[in-house]
């Protein structure tokens, strides 16, 4: 969707020298993740944008596993932490995770967490979408019935 607007001081009109145009940014995709509770939608989460990045998910293997613990302000800010904590590993180790257990604190503010994977290997692994970030725009957590819900946007 595009749109122009004209804009003006208190509801008065002016002629301005420029303009100025919003319109839809195509470069993000969302994510919609459900689970029981907060592990299992971390956990899910995490799968979520592995999925995304990589085709055959289930042909990387186990490798090496390794610990990490985490603090936020709010139980989505520690969702964003989390996913974007495995994404720079993704991009500064070059490996694919594809276990993830997490614990995350009763709060919602910190986890501890064992994440499990191995080296990209280009002859057996297929890359599909590059994924920058998960962005704070867009983000929802939240408790729906018995289960919790998180919709957020990727950077892609």
């Amino acid at each position: 969707m595009r749109s122009s607007m004209t804009l003006g001081r208190s509801g008065t009109e002016f002629n301005p020298l420029g303009s100025i145009e919003i319109f839809d940014h195509t470069a993000d995709v969302g994510l919609k993740v459900r689970g029981n509770d907060l592990n299992d939608l971390f956990r899910t989460a995490a799968q979520g944008v592995f999925d995304y990045i990589v085709v055959n998910r289930h042909d990387v293997r186990i490798e090496r596993r390794d610990a990490l613990s985490l603090e936020a302000d709010s139980p989505s800010e520690l969702l964003t932490t989390w996913l974007n904590d495995l994404i720079y590993r993704f991009e500064t180790e070059h490996r694919l995770f594809v276990e993830y257990d997490v614990t995350v604190a009763e709060d919602g503010r910190s986890l501890r967490a064992e994440i499990g994977g191995e080296p990209i290997d280009h002859d057996r692994h297929i890359l599909d979408h590059e994924v920058k970030a998960v962005t704070h725009h867009g983000l929802a957590l939240d408790r729906v019935g018995e289960e919790w819900v998180a919709e957020m946007i990727l950077d892609i």
